[in-house]
């Protein structure tokens, strides 16, 4: 089932869920932008993307790279989701996963965690 949801309210939970990040790793955060998109164009069902070079993998050829880009994907998350209060949980879960991919943390780390 759907949900349906002004696409300024989705991009409200996205910006409460980054609010949610301690304050530490937040400042730690370095050249990555979280976007908002409808889909991933090559999985639909894609919920989030983290697309760049993981903090820990970082070294001094990184210097001048673009920035990295979390990308949270509006559609895919709403098409899983009954009602407004999943949406907020599954967008923090999201957020938080992709967030954990530009600090180096793997798929396997974060199911461990219980962040899947």
């Amino acid at each position: 089932m759907t949900v349906r949801m002004d696409p300024q309210r989705f991009d409200e939970l996205v910006s409460d869920a980054l609010d949610l990040i301690p304050p530490q790793l937040a400042a730690v955060m370095d050249n990555v932008v979280v976007l908002v998109a409808d889909r991933d164009p090559e999985d639909a069902e894609l919920l989030g993307l983290y697309e760049g070079v993981a903090l820990t993998e970082r070294d001094s050829n990184y210097g001048g790279s673009l920035p990295d880009t979390i990308t949270i994907y509006r559609e895919a998350l709403l098409d899983i989701c009954a009602d407004e209060q999943e949406v907020v949980d599954e967008v923090k879960i999201t957020v938080v996963h992709e967030i954990a991919h530009h600090f180096g943390i793997d798929d396997d780390r974060l199911h461990e965690l219980g962040w899947a």
